[in-house]
């Protein structure tokens, strides 16, 4: 896989970080207006698009659109599992590993080179 192809998953991992700092970082401050939360998560989202929309502009030169997709589900699992874990404090069980291992699986399908022979 050449250098550049890494750049996209750099990116998605980055703008993850961002979005699931939108949609739970407030979990902590339940005791905060929820409009607050709304408006502070939108603002922190609208920097995870200057990651994500050019993450997969450049991916698709890399990647099928199944394939980025695919990568951006297994980036958004884990992490959320840390910040599950380091931010909000909660663990991370048996199922939940299942889980990842079943999307783990589901991108071998994605990216293995499935096509049949002409015989």
């Amino acid at each position: 896989m050449p250098r550049e192809a890494w750049l996209p998953i750099l990116m998605l991992v980055g703008s993850n970080i961002f979005m699931t700092f939108a949609w739970y970082g407030h979990l902590k401050y339940k005791t905060a207006p929820i409009a607050l939360a709304v408006l502070l998560s939108w603002g922190i989202a609208f920097f995870e698009y200057w990651l994500a929309v050019p993450a997969n502009r450049i991916g698709h030169g890399y990647y099928l659109a199944a394939q980025l997709k695919t990568i951006q589900e297994i980036v958004t699992l884990v992490v959320f599992a840390g910040f599950s874990v380091l931010y909000l404090g909660e663990p991370i069980r048996w199922n939940h590993g299942v889980g990842f291992l079943c999307l783990v699986a589901a991108a071998i399908f994605l990216f293995g080179n499935w096509q049949a022979s002409a015989g």
